[in-house]
């Protein structure tokens, strides 16, 4: 897929006396393959952003209420400050279940194909609404989704700004709605290769091109790629060596269960690698905390690439050029629950 003479650049990067010219022809393939994080949140179709409804959006986000229990949010599982994850192998959800995969981060999954690991919503507006529903994760319904909002007086006017002229603002689409104009504002722009490909050649060190090099001739590039280096196709997990059950349940088999087409076991959305540093545990099981360790599961798993401990290294010092500026989010203030609002069902 990839030109040999790519191969040839993890060895003239930064060495002798090509490599003025080496650089060049590497920021230019990366450019061809990858794009940067725009500094502005994208627009989503058909669902315009006002201030007043990422200003409610947020407020959605971070309010417990939306779940049975009262005790999760968006937030619980997809946590702002902490790369948009929960730093576990699987989220704890309504009444202590456990989901069954890791969560993916919610930063910059605006530009990703579709949504969840298996790709079943197919943007974060359909994605917004499913954990509310979810039995293991907030436990409530779409009813009383609607119900519970209603019941806190404070929403009836954010709602209203948000959406004005609107006879019946307080609706479940409304809700996804807010939501997913508020999710899409999480990017995280600026990142060291992000100015690399911009053009500033000094954005990455020698060992970070050289790991970009690697990745390239590797064959990584070949699914990790566009804006979010991932996120944008789907791909079966173990193409030339499955890895253990433990990694790959045999019992998961992705897409499958979305498509019930035979080619898609075991096929998932490939993850986007953006802020991947900050973001372990890995892969849908969330079993593997280490990211080298990551890395060179992907190289025997789906490229049949033995990765020397060198080459990882590399790779790793690279995958670390991702994480780009962390979103700003300032805790917004929830309306107070009155008599009438429906209480908690622990």
């Amino acid at each position: 897929m990839y030109s040999k003479a790519i191969a040839s650049l993890v060895a003239l990067v930064c060495c002798g006396p090509g490599a003025a010219w080496s650089q060049s022809a590497l920021m230019k393939q990366a450019q061809g393959l990858f794009k940067p994080i725009p500094a502005r949140a994208p627009s989503l179709p058909g669902n315009g952003s006002t201030p007043a409804k990422v200003a409610l959006g947020k407020m959605l986000y971070f309010e417990p209420r939306l779940s049975e229990s009262h005790a999760i949010s968006c937030n619980s599982c997809h946590m702002i400050g902490m790369g948009g994850v929960d730093l576990q192998e699987t989220s704890l959800g309504h009444r202590w279940q456990h989901g069954g995969r890791n969560a993916p981060t919610v930063y910059n999954a605006v530009f990703d194909v579709a949504q969840f690991w298996d790709g079943r919503a197919k943007d974060l507006e359909q994605q917004a609404g499913g954990p509310m529903v979810n039995p293991v994760e907030m436990g409530t319904t779409e009813t009383h989704v609607v119900e519970q909002l209603t019941g806190i007086p404070g929403y009836a006017s954010a709602f209203a700004k948000a959406y004005p002229g609107a006879p019946d603002p307080i609706t479940l689409d409304n809700v996804r709605k807010a939501i997913a104009v508020f999710e899409a504002t999480l990017i995280t722009p600026n990142a060291p290769f992000d100015r690399y490909l911009a053009g500033d050649d000094k954005a990455l060190d020698a060992p970070r091109k050289e790991g970009l090099a690697l990745f390239i001739s590797k064959g990584c590039a070949a699914c990790h790629n566009g804006v979010n280096l991932g996120g944008g196709m789907y791909a079966p997990f173990g193409v030339v060596e499955r890895p253990g059950a433990e990694i790959l349940p045999p019992g998961d088999k992705g897409r499958f269960a979305v498509t019930k087409t035979v080619s898609d076991e075991y096929v998932f959305r490939v993850p986007s690698l953006r802020n991947i540093a900050l973001t372990a545990p890995y892969f849908h099981t969330g079993k593997v905390w280490d990211l080298r360790q990551a890395i060179a599961i992907m190289g025997s798993s789906q490229l049949g690439a033995k990765l020397t401990d060198d080459e990882v290294g590399k790779i790793q010092a690279f995958l670390g050029a991702l994480t780009g500026d962390q979103p700003v989010v300032t805790l917004p203030i929830l309306p107070p629950s009155v008599a009438t609002t429906p209480r908690p069902k622990p």
